[in-house]
This record gives C-alpha cells, structure tokens and sequence, in this order.
C-alpha cells in the first residue's frame, strides 16, 4: 500500500482501532453485579442452600466468563461500551433503561420466593432444563450479535465519536435488532431455569417494553443513522424473522 495511503483510508484505520477499557470501572461494576445477583435471589429465598438458585448462579457467571474472555479476542469495543462513559444516550432511552432494568432485575427475588420460600407453584425438572436451554441460547446468539457489531452498546445514541454506521453480518442479516431478540430469549429462560412460573409476569411486561424501546430506536436509527433506510429495504423484519 506504500506511503500513498489516502486520507480517508487512514481514518478508517483509526475509527478501526479498539476502544480502550477502564479497568477500574470494569472490576467495580463486575463487583457490584455479582453482590447484587446474590442479594436478589438468596434473600427473598431466605435460603442459603437454595440448589436452583446455586446451579443457576454458577452457569450464569461461568456462561458470562467465557462469553467475556471470547469477546475480549472477537470484539474488544463491546467490553469497553459497557463501562466507558459516553454521551448522546436519547432522553426516551433512559426513561426506558430505568424502568426496564428493575423490571429484569425483579425476575430474581420473584423466583426466589417463589420456588424457594413460598413454593407458589410446583415446575418439573424438565422445565428447568428447557429453561437452561433458551437461557444459554438466548446467552450466545446475544454474544454473536456482539461479535460481528462493534457498535453494540447498552444505551440507544448515534455513535458519531467512534464512525458508527450499519452493521449488516452475522444475525443482522436476518433481522435488524437480533440483541433484542436473543436478549428475550434468555430473559424466558431466566424464570424457568430457577423454577418459578410467577417470575414470568416480570418477563412479559419487559418484552412490551422491548418491543417499544425497538420501535423507538428503530426510528432514530433510519431518521439519523447514513444507509439505515437501505438497510431496512434488504432486512425487513425487525425482531422475528418472517413475523415482525
């Protein structure tokens, strides 16, 4: 290529470059995460033997490690958007984002009570498995969208700091927010693995408010985002192949 390169070459190669990570705030946060995930279901359980809650801690934070580790090779950007501060989140999204996320939350101490404490409704082993089953698969289509999008944040913002523009590989092209689609795949399986059928009321006002936070964002991204609006003529579903 020589020393010929093009200007514009030259700022792809640094939009290109990974986003470095604050440690400090990655470990906090890890910390923090794991105290609370602990808190929310063996709490309410009042039960420090609860085995469900046990088994479902384990392959959750075993499932992330390994999730974390493989995305630090693939995806460096995705680790570093999930701790690094940045500006331009829309207003809707954090009102959104803090309804959304006790909601999530809520779904540990629910079960908790449920098949821990309260016993409220008996579910066979069978259902905790199937349970186990979209959690892990929910875990790892979330994880492939993350690997080929390194645009993927929490929060809904146009990424004009890091050159954001349309990501059309791996799960996008099927449908345009398979995070979202994956992402309740395993909030379902999060209630059933813990055996709690209660917890699944949590689930299910989440997913209305996943599909509005779709819309919205949906919106923005064809009103702001450069070749979006091409891009939902080639990818028409949103969420659900064939379906929505």
């Amino acid at each position: 290529m020589g020393s010929d390169r093009s200007c514009e070459d030259l700022l792809d190669m640094t939009s290109n470059k990974p986003e470095p990570t604050d440690r400090r705030r990655l470990f906090l946060g890890v910390g923090w995460t794991l105290l609370i995930f602990l808190l929310c279901l063996f709490l309410p359980a009042g039960n420090w033997a609860w085995a469900r809650g046990w088994l479902f801690f384990v392959v959750v934070v075993g499932t992330s490690i390994v999730i974390t580790l493989y995305l630090r090779r693939a995806n460096p950007d995705v680790i570093a958007a999930r701790v690094n501060p940045h500006d331009g989140t829309k207003g809707w999204d954090r009102v959104l984002l803090g309804i959304f996320i006790p909601m999530m939350v809520s779904i540990l101490p629910v079960a908790a009570l449920d098949d821990s404490r309260y016993h409220w409704f008996h579910v066979p082993w069978w259902v905790c498995v199937l349970g186990y089953a979209l959690l892990i698969a929910g875990m790892a289509g979330m994880t492939w969208a993350e690997s080929v999008n390194r645009f993927f944040e929490p929060t809904v913002r146009i990424q004009t700091d890091r050159g954001h523009r349309v990501i059309d590989t791996g799960p996008y092209t099927f449908v345009r927010h398979p995070g979202y689609a994956f992402g309740y795949l395993l909030s379902v399986g999060m209630p059933l693995a813990l055996g709690s059928l209660w917890a699944l009321i949590p689930v299910i006002l989440s997913g209305l408010l996943m599909v509005l936070r779709t819309v919205w964002e949906n919106q923005t991204l064809r009103e702001e985002l450069a070749g979006y609006e091409g891009y939902t003529q080639r990818v028409r579903y949103r969420l659900i192949p064939w379906v929505w």
